[in-house]
């Protein structure tokens, strides 16, 4: 029986607590030269593409920007487009919201992007339910979780449709009169829909990979039927093995009733990672990583999340607060709100209570660690592992560092699949589709 394909991608670290920022090899998230070097080593090691996430406003805690979240990052397409031009196969994702963007125009700049880097073109569709956001638009306010996923549908319905609007031999080439484009191959697009009314001719022809790459973050179960639908990979958060099969199973079975086989979505969980020469020094530089993320305003911020309440006097160092959360509003805004914060707040007292923790002891606890922890022989073992199970088809890597935290696994760990021959050697495609075998 033939091993499945491992597939990889690359993360643009920063959003949230991944970065490091004290570790003094970290860099700039507005240099050019830190996305050059991230995708040229994530070319290097043959990955499938290099993502850029998105944040349409600045996260706020009571107010105030939490200097560990990104601020003044470029805008991802822009960027995307710039590393067209130094790079040559790694496929190139942007993270772009449905909620405040238009159809033909978001449209119009994925086809660019498509057509700049010769069909290595990626969007993660995204949506947005708060208003917060929303006062950055015009339109303002913001869409119930039903209308935001209704308004995407749409919204890549309708980018395909303008995409498809040209023949695929629309465009010629004639010795005498130079490239033209054929009489009537150019469609004219009628759309009426709920969310949008568009009439007229798209300005570019078919892209060379045909549609860009769609990719769908998210595991609630409106994200599974959405990425079911509409996507070609799901970016979803990374739990263990079975979890990873379960969400595997459910989100494959899914796609019959859209007339889709399992092969046409990728499932790309995001992935970290912390490598040693033995396991023993991995897991310790795993937990030297985990309480340098979590610093002390790090922990002191997740726990006013949950207690809806200002925390700042309380020692990072101390015990949980003897009060109870107020549950009358949240202090965090521009984040996805935490759902029941009651049950949260109990379930981290026990924990707390249980272990002997810390606040900033506990919020390391909770909010994850290190996907794959070992030396690179046993990294690459445990992912191959997770790709044979059905668990995934392969991971989105989230360094740690701006922009060199990929630099060891590329070189330690991607020839260690490549020996596996679970991993290619080179690329043997053009396209993201290529890479992604989804053609």
């Amino acid at each position: 029986m033939s091993r499945k394909r491992v597939h990889l991608a690359a993360h643009f670290p920063g959003v949230n607590n991944t970065t490091v920022w004290t570790d003094p090899r970290s860099g700039s998230q507005i240099d050019f030269a830190s996305f050059v070097h991230l995708a040229k080593t994530a070319e290097r090691g043959k990955l499938d593409f290099f993502f850029l996430a998105e944040g349409l406003r600045l996260r706020e805690i009571k107010g105030r920007v939490h200097d560990l979240d990104v601020v003044g990052r470029p805008e991802s397409l822009t960027v995307l487009s710039a590393l067209a031009a130094v790079t040559d196969r790694l496929g190139l994702a942007a993270t772009v919201n449905t909620t405040f963007n238009e159809p033909y125009e978001l449209a119009r700049r994925l086809s660019t992007l498509d057509h700049l880097s010769g069909g290595r073109a990626g969007w993660n569709v995204v949506t947005t339910s708060d208003a917060f956001t929303g006062a950055n638009f015009r339109r303002g306010g913001y869409l119930d979780r039903a209308d935001r996923y209704e308004r995407a549908a749409e919204f890549v319905r309708l980018s395909r449709k303008l995409w498809d609007s040209w023949r695929p031999d629309a465009v010629a080439a004639d010795p005498t009169t130079g490239t033209f484009v054929r009489p009537g191959a150019v469609g004219h697009v009628e759309h009426r829909g709920a969310h949008f009314s568009v009439e007229g001719r798209f300005t570019l022809p078919r892209g060379p990979q045909g549609h860009p790459v769609v990719i769908q973050a998210g595991e609630s179960d409106e994200g599974r039927e959405f990425a079911a639908a509409h996507a070609d990979v799901i970016f979803s958060p990374h739990g263990g093995l079975e979890e990873g099969k379960r969400f595997y199973a459910d989100v494959k079975r899914r796609l019959a009733r859209y007339g889709r086989a399992p092969h046409q979505l990728k499932i790309m969980p995001a992935a970290t990672f912390a490598l040693g020469d033995t396991a023993e020094e991995a897991a310790e530089n795993a937990a030297v990583i985990r309480r340098r993320q979590v610093g002390p305003q790090t922990a002191i911020a997740f726990l006013e999340q949950v207690w809806g309440r200002d925390l700042s006097g309380l020692d990072p160092e101390g015990p949980l607060p003897d009060i109870e959360p107020d549950l009358s509003e949240g202090v965090s805004q521009g984040r996805v709100p935490i759902k029941d914060r009651a049950a949260v707040a109990a379930k981290w007292r026990a924990l707390a209570e249980e272990k002997g923790l810390s606040i900033r002891e506990l919020v390391i606890e909770v909010t994850g660690r290190q996907t794959f922890v070992g030396t690179p022989e046993g990294v690459a073992r445990q992912i191959d592992a997770y790709v044979q199970a059905d668990a995934a088809d392969g991971f989105v890597l989230v360094p740690h560092l701006t922009p060199g935290g990929l630099d060891e696994f590329v070189d330690r760990v991607v020839p260690l699949l490549q020996e596996r021959r679970v991993f290619r050697a080179d690329y043997t495609g053009a396209t993201l589709r290529d890479h992604l075998e989804l053609t």
